[in-house]
């Protein structure tokens, strides 16, 4: 497995709206991978592969990650945020972040809670914390600062990539690691694959589907194949029936989320594939949340869709995590499909 690519994927920058350092390796692995490239006005970029027929099959997967960007700058020089994506509060003390500057460069501060240190605090006082009660401190001066960052800057919480065992741990599994494996199946490839691909690294998904949404309009395709993260809550705190799914146990086949109902035919179409190959996987209801998934099935006249997953410990914070296994088996599951 391509872990430095896997490392590089996760550690560059880009909230939604703002996918370009994403793009730009995207761009530079579509060409040793044999696929025309471009771009639209969203963002989105489409790798496409030829087949041995016209019926397309549309991959997506979100180059986008949960960030913030700068809404307001205080009079202290203290930068408030607007959130781009679904945080839990509770997952962001004692952070770190970076913050891009005016001059497309990158500078470190912290975010902080805006409450009295909890040896001040009244027993009234304490309470659960709100995303508007959080600020950034850079340790600049007011001119400093003023000088430095504008109104929309992105901000992305700092935290490199590492390897646990078998394990990853990284800010933005969710969802380089679907782009990731996206890529690596594109180049598990020999020959010509039965249909053609249409493989799109998609912007904005955190904020609603966007860049799937206009992508799945002007691909009109025949079949549509998401790739993401899911959640894997397989850890103490709560109940087996809660898990969703196990890291260690394969490639997610998704049933359902909150944005879709995966076509059955395609269920069943990867399930005796995964059978025969014998690779391993999982059958996935997530009760909530919505993948690239949702959008293809419902953009224009619609299409036969499903969701791959990944199964993700600790999603939407700083520290998720993935299995080296499980991504494998995706990559395999989803190569053996578009080689067929």
């Amino acid at each position: 497995m391509n872990t430095e690519l896997l490392k590089e994927l996760c550690e560059a920058r880009g909230v939604p709206g703002q996918e370009q350092a994403i793009r730009n390796i995207v761009s530079r692995e579509a060409a040793s991978l044999g696929v025309e490239t471009r771009e639209d006005a969203m963002g989105n970029l489409y790798l496409t592969k030829a087949g041995a027929s016209e019926e397309k099959v549309m991959l997506a997967a979100h180059m986008d990650e949960i960030g913030f960007i700068i809404k307001y700058i205080d009079d202290k020089g203290f930068l408030r945020l607007q959130p781009l994506g679904g945080f839990d509060p509770r997952q962001l003390f004692a952070q770190r972040v970076l913050v891009d500057t005016i001059d497309d460069e990158m500078m470190p501060g912290v975010l902080c809670y805006g409450t009295k240190p909890p040896h001040l605090l009244a027993k009234a006082e304490q309470k659960g914390p709100e995303l508007s009660e959080f600020f950034v401190d850079t340790g600049l001066s007011v001119e400093e600062v003023n000088a430095s960052f504008e109104i929309g800057g992105m901000v992305t919480l700092d935290r490199g990539f590492t390897e646990c065992g078998d394990r990853f741990a990284a800010k933005s599994l969710d969802n380089r690691v679907g782009v990731f494996v996206m890529l690596e199946a594109l180049r598990a490839l020999e020959g010509t694959p039965a249909k053609t691909i249409v493989a799109v690294a998609t912007t904005q998904e955190e904020i609603g589907l966007r860049g799937a949404t206009t992508a799945a309009y002007q691909v009109k395709p025949d079949i549509g194949v998401a790739l993401d993260t899911t959640i894997a809550a397989d850890y103490p705190g709560g109940s087996p029936d809660a898990h969703v799914t196990e890291l260690g146990k394969g490639v997610g086949i998704k049933l359902m989320d909150g944005s879709m109902l995966s076509h059955q035919g395609l269920i069943q179409e990867f399930r005796a594939l995964a059978k025969a190959k014998e690779i391993p996987h999982q059958l996935e209801v997530l009760p909530r949340g919505g993948t690239d998934g949702g959008a293809l099935q419902r953009a224009g006249a619609g299409c036969k869709s499903i969701t791959l997953s990944i199964p993700t410990r600790y999603i939407h914070t700083v520290n998720e995590m993935c299995d080296s296994g499980d991504i494998q088996a995706t990559i395999d599951l989803l190569a053996a499909y578009l080689q067929g």
